[in-house]
Parts: C-alpha cells; structure tokens; sequence
C-alpha cells in the first residue's frame, strides 16, 4: 500500500493544543487562550465595523479617537481600555455581554 492510500488519523483540536501550547493552567497555555480572545475581539470589532460601512476613521470619529486606534484594536496590536472597547461596540449599535467563570 502507497503512502497516499492510507488514511490519515483524525486528531481533536484540544489534544493537539495540549501537545504544541501546554495544558490547561499553564503560563503558556494561558498566554496563549488570552492572545486568542483578544484576537477574536478585534475580528468581532472589524466585522461589525464593515456590516455598518464605516471606515477606521468614521468609527473613530463616533468613538473619540484616532483612526490610528481603531486599527489598533482591529488588529489586535494594543491593549486598550474597557471602556474604550465598550465605547467602540455601543458606537456600533452592538450589545456586548460577557460571563465571569471562577475557577478552583
């Protein structure tokens, strides 16, 4: 049998992430999860951003900042205030909801 008969094995996400970033509680492995959420907030910010057509710029002109932040935010390259997050997604007529999960 070739090579490319075989059938290639089906791994979980999770057990890949286990393996290449660390487990669950890890320095590591939370870096990692942070990185990640704040990622998918500035994805979530571009997106909404676009289904309203505004520009960088007319965004920040409703927020109070410069196009130069709202860049920054999208792409994940600064830490920003609460509030101003807050600010950019109530300027985006979004409703933003979290949870808090304590952990042992």
């Amino acid at each position: 049998m070739k090579t490319s008969d075989k059938l290639l094995e089906t791994v979980p996400l999770e057990i890949l992430i286990d393996k290449h970033i660390g487990k669950v509680g890890t320095e590591r492995r939370d870096a990692f999860e942070n990185e990640l959420r704040i990622e998918l907030l500035g994805n979530a910010i571009k997106t909404a951003r676009i289904d309203r057509q505004l520009t960088q710029e007319q965004l920040g002109e409703l927020v109070g900042v410069q196009k130069a932040q709202i860049s920054k935010l999208e792409n994940s390259v600064t830490n920003a205030r609460f509030e101003t997050i807050l600010k950019v997604f109530a300027a985006l007529g979004a409703r933003v909801t979290f949870s808090v999960e304590m952990i042992k």
